[in-house]
């Protein structure tokens, strides 16, 4: 299972909490813990939400890329 840095990386970067992100894509905190650390994979509604949230790119949350311009 891939492991999630870049979504943790967001959410500090933000200073954010897991909570705060967990209730703005509407689940409990244990499973949003799930997918940051590589558990569980990341369903394709939730990042898509987060791409929206961070104003950035899939490409660059599942580490594609470095760029975090949306083209």
């Amino acid at each position: 299972m891939p492991k999630y840095n870049r979504i943790r990386e967001l959410r500090e970067d933000n200073d954010k909490i897991q909570q705060e992100i967990a209730d703005y894509l509407k689940i409990t905190r244990p499973q949003y813990q799930l997918y940051e650390s590589g558990k569980r994979s990341l369903p394709i509604d939730l990042l898509k939400e987060l791409c929206k949230y961070y104003n950035v790119s899939a490409d660059y949350i599942l580490e594609l890329t470095d760029n975090t311009q949306i083209n």
